[in-house]
């Protein structure tokens, strides 16, 4: 492939890659990302089947729940292929479409959960500024457009990413960094002229990941002038407790991302696996401890847990 220009209608394969320089510890780096998997996968189903049979319930909050595991597992999933076969099978070869079509699925996922993580920060502003309009304001009619909002929102970001490289000429050796394929990954290969990539890339970054953020914190500085009009300590507490869930939430999705971010822009003569294990922390962390979060922190998930585990135990 050396010097040889591929376009669309070359459709040039890529080769995956584990993690450079740690080549003798990948069987249990596969194990520890098995791990992961697992608790992913499991946890956000449990999560799910709970939310499903308790009617207690289902609540707005809950739903914006449900809808955070079921993209939290379309992220796990997103990945698993890949993933499996690099470090497992030891198949590093994607077709040019398979590939075009992993990249459009995680990052549909990852806009998704930004999108879904400032509804959810919505619900809370509410709930704690307007506690006696919050079923008026957040009617199930209005929770379902919301969340078809994040999703519509998230599909047409990312819809003209594979179009956008399909264009490109490639002609360099098509060795992407990591198990998987991303997007600043692949821009990375093309010989042609990337500036409107890089364009529309920088746009669909700072209107989602940028806009959620900063809606995402000032809600929480309105929420916390509410908390803070609030006369007894002891309710101000149990007032913010009930955001806690959703803070670290927020912060196990953002850490990581600013931490890729930070690595990309600073960290250029650093090892190539400490990119690609930052990259491993930000699609593979949240999705795992989202369940784990909420089933500690939330009373009604934490009992039905027990239920299931007892259960299951006797």
């Amino acid at each position: 492939m050396g010097g040889d220009p591929f376009n669309s209608s070359g459709l040039p394969p890529f080769t995956l890659t584990g993690l450079p320089g740690l080549e003798s510890s990948q069987h249990w780096i596969f194990l520890l990302l098995g791990a992961l998997y697992t608790v992913s996968v499991v946890g956000n189903a449990l999560i799910l089947f709970i939310i499903k049979e308790e009617q207690n319930l289902h609540q707005p909050m809950y739903y914006f729940l449900s809808l955070l595991s079921v993209n939290d597992l379309g992220v796990s999933f997103s990945t698993l292929p890949t993933v499996l076969a690099a470090f497992c099978f030891h198949l590093r070869e994607i077709g040019f479409n398979s590939c075009m079509a992993q990249m459009f699925f995680i990052h549909l996922f990852s806009f998704a959960e930004s999108g879904i993580l400032l509804v959810m920060s919505f619900d809370r502003y509410v709930a704690i500024c307007y506690p006696l309009r919050y079923t008026t304001v957040l009617t199930d009619g209005r929770v379902v457009r919301m969340g078809l909002s994040v999703i519509v929102r998230s599909f047409c970001m990312v819809f003209p990413l594979p179009f956008l490289l399909k264009r490109l000429p490639f002609c360099k050796s098509n060795v992407l960094s990591h198990a998987y394929c991303l997007h600043p990954d692949l821009i990375r290969l093309p010989c042609g002229d990337i500036t409107i990539n890089n364009i529309f890339g920088l746009f669909i970054v700072i209107s989602t990941f940028g806009l959620d953020s900063a809606l995402i914190l000032l809600s929480y500085v309105l929420i916390l002038r509410s908390v803070l009009a609030i006369a007894s300590q002891e309710e101000r507490v149990k007032t913010l407790n009930t955001c806690v869930s959703h803070m670290c939430a927020v912060l196990v999705f953002y850490v990581p991302m600013v931490g890729v971010s930070m690595a990309a822009r600073y960290g250029r003569h650093a090892p190539k696996y400490v990119h690609t294990l930052m990259s491993l922390i930000y699609l593979f962390v949240p999705p795992m401890l989202n369940p784990v979060i909420y089933s500690i922190k939330t009373k009604e998930i934490r009992r039905k847990l027990y239920k299931i585990l007892l259960g299951a135990k006797f």
